[in-house]
């Protein structure tokens, strides 16, 4: 039998008793509130297939592919917490959960599919849940699709109960900060906060409190914006250098286990950095050395097959270094957007590149960060490093757009940058990081 309070935490009781069309859940990673909304969408469920009613809810990401990771997998983890799950059939092309005997069904979408998303007609449509609605541009697409919805509502419902859930940007003036705020007086809606502070039936493990209580220590204001799910502001640096932590040497009593490098492309006017970063056994990330080339004031420019023949010798001396411990080579990672110096690098020495397609800048961003506030990054303080410390001291957001609610930097020197950030996002498994 399914315990409500052995599955939720109190502080989510008002949301659970909430008789309100339109449920906004915000808050910090780690705080529940998704597998909240999971458990409450099936609980609200349970007595229309028990008595053989036909209703359906509809669960909406930004993009579609990444349904399956994410609400596809949390609302049968709900149903399983029910103990119905095998009374159900799931497909995946397209995304769908359905009741075998009333033919209820939870429809999974992605809002970049909108023109299917408009033309389905579901009927008889009791909820719908847009999960991380921060990644949608603006109330607008909710507006676009709830009124469909609307349209569609279960015969036996007063209304279709709408809930949204997301972790605040750390930009007070980002769209969806503005929204809820707004909608916070607004008598249809609740505005409901959590972080992982309210957990009090132990979900969050001591591993997971080692790890918070690391970033606390580190880097406070990134602390309270991811797990206390506070809009914190940006400041004009996007990084706190004090995280950058210098070394002479490799510590005596580590050792490197596995070997990185990150590139980013240049082209006519543009510098190619290539970053060599090793893995330690205590899990930390060194930065051991930098290639860096800028054609800026140069009459002739090195063409790509230069650059491949510079790159490969690059690696090879740096990977042999003794200090490398003969770790191997565990990803080499590019700009996705880098093609020619790709292809060519394959082509001259049958190495491949992986390349790394580019996600929202505020995002990259939090892969890096959410390294460089665990107190794991250090970099040996050589010359080929001072690049990497002096562009990462210079890395700042662009004041003006941020003031607009849109979070971007300023394009300039920035280089080495975007190296790291697509090693963090590329190698984040293998890293330990949690964005």
């Amino acid at each position: 039998m399914f315990k409500k309070f052995k599955q939720i935490n109190r502080h989510f009781q008002p949301v659970w008793e909430a008789e309100k069309p339109y449920n906004i859940l915000k808050g910090g990673r780690n705080s529940f509130k998704s597998s909240v909304i999971a458990l409450l969408l099936v609980w609200l469920w349970i007595p229309y297939l028990n008595s053989g009613k036909k209703a359906n809810i509809v669960v909406i990401r930004k993009v579609s592919n990444t349904i399956r990771d994410s609400v596809f997998n949390k609302m049968q983890w709900a149903l399983k917490k029910f103990f119905i799950f095998k009374r159900f059939d799931t497909t995946v092309s397209p995304f769908k959960i359905i009741h075998r005997k009333t033919g209820s069904t939870i429809y999974f979408y992605g809002q970049d599919d909108f023109q299917k998303l408009k033309s389905n007609d579901i009927n008889d449509i009791i909820a719908v849940w847009y999960e991380e609605a921060a990644e949608f541009k603006s109330a607008e697409e909710f507006d676009q699709s709830n009124t469909t919805f609307m349209r569609q509502k279960h015969e036996d419902t007063d209304f279709v109960r709408f809930y949204w859930s997301y972790n605040p940007p750390r930009n007070p003036y980002e769209w969806i900060n503005e929204w809820v705020e707004e909608k916070e007086t607004d008598p249809d809606y609740l505005v409901h906060h959590s972080s992982y502070l309210n957990d009090t039936l132990g979900f969050v493990t001591d591993q997971m409190l080692k790890m918070i209580n690391r970033i606390k220590e580190n880097d406070y204001d990134y602390y309270r914006y991811l797990y206390l799910g506070e809009p914190v502001g940006l400041g004009d640096n996007v990084y706190n250098i004090h995280n950058f932590n210098p070394l002479e040497e490799v510590p005596s009593d580590d050792y490197i286990v596995a070997l990185f490098y990150a590139l980013d492309g240049g082209h006519i006017n543009s510098a190619t950095t290539c970053l060599c970063l090793g893995l330690t056994q205590k899990g930390n990330v060194i930065l051991l050395d930098t290639y860096y080339y800028s054609p800026a004031g140069k009459v002739d420019k090195l063409a790509p097959t230069q650059l491949s023949r510079i790159l490969y010798t690059f690696i090879d001396r740096t990977s042999k270094m003794p200090v490398c411990n003969n770790a191997p080579i565990v990803n080499l990672t590019i700009d996705g957007a880098e093609g020619a110096l790709r292809n060519q690098y394959y082509y001259d020495h049958e190495i491949r590149w992986n390349p790394v397609a580019k996600l929202k800048k505020e995002l990259m961003i939090d892969y890096a960060t959410n390294l460089f506030s665990q107190g794991r990054f250090f970099y040996i303080n050589n010359e080929n490093n001072k690049i990497f410390v002096e562009e990462h001291k210079k890395y700042r957001w662009d004041a003006k757009k941020v003031a607009k609610g849109i979070q971007e930097v300023v394009k300039e020197d920035d280089h080495t940058c975007d190296a790291f950030q697509y090693f963090c996002i590329d190698n984040a498994k293998e890293l330990e990081l949690m964005v």
